[in-house]
């Protein structure tokens, strides 16, 4: 496919591209790794510190800590996107924000601001979940397609 595309490219073109791949900076991939780790792994820590204090101190047991733990994130990352520090963050961190949570909500919220000029109805709603809708439809799909295999494996007696 490389081939194909280099065969059609002038003499002058192919020198131009070489030229342009020499000067374009080296990317540091290893201190993007390690941005996105320590503030993904912080993210996490610091939702399980606060799942822990929902148990200790809220009487939750830990299946039922996670659910105000998950709404204080999304709250935490809409209120970080609406005051322009998420970005800020996510453009340090790199994929480290893009933890499921904190990321969903920032994408929401992100299109949301974006498109506020444009009415509530038609702006806010009607492009609020361009990008977070296919997340929903998949979701919702995959999770039907879990319940599936747990009731047919139930059904057989293998569950």
């Amino acid at each position: 496919m490389a081939n194909k595309k280099t065969k059609k490219l002038t003499p002058i073109q192919i020198q131009y591209k070489d030229i342009a791949k020499g000067k374009e900076p080296k990317r540091p991939v290893i201190s993007n790794c390690i941005r996105a780790f320590l503030v993904g792994g912080s993210i996490c820590a610091l939702a399980q510190g606060l799942q822990w204090v929902f148990i200790k101190y809220f009487n939750f047991t830990e299946k039922t800590a996670s659910n105000p733990t998950s709404a204080v994130f999304i709250i935490i990352s809409v209120l970080l996107t609406g005051f322009g520090i998420y970005d800020h963050i996510a453009q340090w961190a790199g994929a480290g924000t893009a933890i499921p949570i904190t990321g969903f909500a920032n994408s929401i919220a992100s299109a949301a601001i974006e498109h506020k000029s444009e009415g509530y109805v038609l702006g806010v709603g009607g492009n609020m979940f361009k990008l977070a809708g296919s997340v929903i439809v998949f979701g919702a799909f995959s999770a039907f397609v879990v319940a599936v295999i747990k009731i047919t494996l139930k059904w057989l007696g293998g569950y």
